[in-house]
């Protein structure tokens, strides 16, 4: 038999704060990928693992805030931890692909391509593996169109979020870029919720599961990937170059052996260098200038 689902049981509260979510999720992943630009090569790859989890948390965070308000109304559902948690892994890991390809190439052509379609990809595995961790006394059924559709949006999101947080023009493109993060997740999310149907075993419809709202199963399970992106505020608050955009060029070291730079003028050419004279003839003039 078909289950009659609802995916807004709390109305409008859960995909509002799932869209928060992801908007600060990528807020604080995308921004420390403009920081990984503005820095040596040394500190760049601390940077865009904090930026990867960052992401992959509030992604994985928004969805199961938004999955709080899904119900069956003729099954209980609950969640099986493992594969649950394992969505999270696999969220990291994937969108950590696509920000690293992005921070070591840059933000522009095959390697803006790349790191946005890995990114995206990462965004839709977390979401269908989170899925596959929801046990009902029934089956899902997925319309193959609708599910190809929240993948594309995933992708193209992603891109333009990444493309936007590599330009290192400020706090105002960062926001903008989180702000297309957060479109892509929750566009991803109930996109790929529409292509959704439930098949209930007939038989034992309504029996045999565990009765608790899916507020309280999922409650526990979000402590972790809350405070995380909290500390990853913190972080990010402390640091001034955060709010000043100035990049840190590496200082020149002088060492023995090594030619100093020669002096540039303003102007951008070469500043020529006079021969200089023998120590008897300072002074003096020649008698053409006398």
């Amino acid at each position: 038999m078909q289950g009659t689902v609802d995916g807004f049981s709390y109305g409008l509260v859960t995909p509002l704060v799932a869209f928060l979510m992801a908007c600060l999720g990528g807020a604080l992943g995308l921004r420390c990928t403009t920081r990984s630009m503005l820095v040596t090569r040394s500190w760049r790859a601390g940077w865009l693992a904090l930026g990867s989890a960052a992401i992959g948390s509030g992604i994985w965070t928004m969805h199961f805030i938004a999955m709080m308000g899904f119900t069956i109304e003729e099954a209980p559902i609950s969640y099986d931890k493992p594969l649950t948690y394992a969505s999270l892994g696999v969220a990291i890991v994937m969108v950590g692909v696509g920000i690293f390809i992005v921070g070591y190439k840059g933000a522009r052509g095959t390697a803006l391509f790349t790191g946005g379609t890995v990114t995206g990809l990462g965004v839709a595995t977390m979401h269908y593996l989170g899925m596959a961790g929801m046990r009902f006394d029934g089956t899902f059924e997925y319309n193959t169109l609708t599910v190809a559709a929240s993948v594309v949006i995933a992708m193209a999101a992603a891109t333009a979020a990444l493309w936007a947080a590599g330009q290192v023009k400020g706090c105002l493109w960062s926001v903008g870029a989180s702000l297309v993060m957060g479109v892509a997740v929750s566009g991803m999310h109930y996109t790929g919720m529409a292509a959704l149907s439930v098949h209930l075993h007939g038989a034992s419809a309504g029996s045999g599961v565990s009765g608790d709202s899916p507020a309280a199963l999922l409650a526990p399970l979000l402590i972790g990937p809350l405070a995380f992106l909290c500390l990853a505020g913190v972080v990010m608050l402390f640091d001034p170059l955060l709010v000043m955009g100035k990049p840190v060029w590496p200082l020149i070291e002088e060492k023995p052996g090594v030619p100093a730079r020669p002096a540039v003028s303003h102007s951008g050419h070469r500043r020529p260098l006079r021969p200089r004279r023998p120590a008897g003839q300072r002074g003096s003039r020649s008698p053409q200038n006398r």
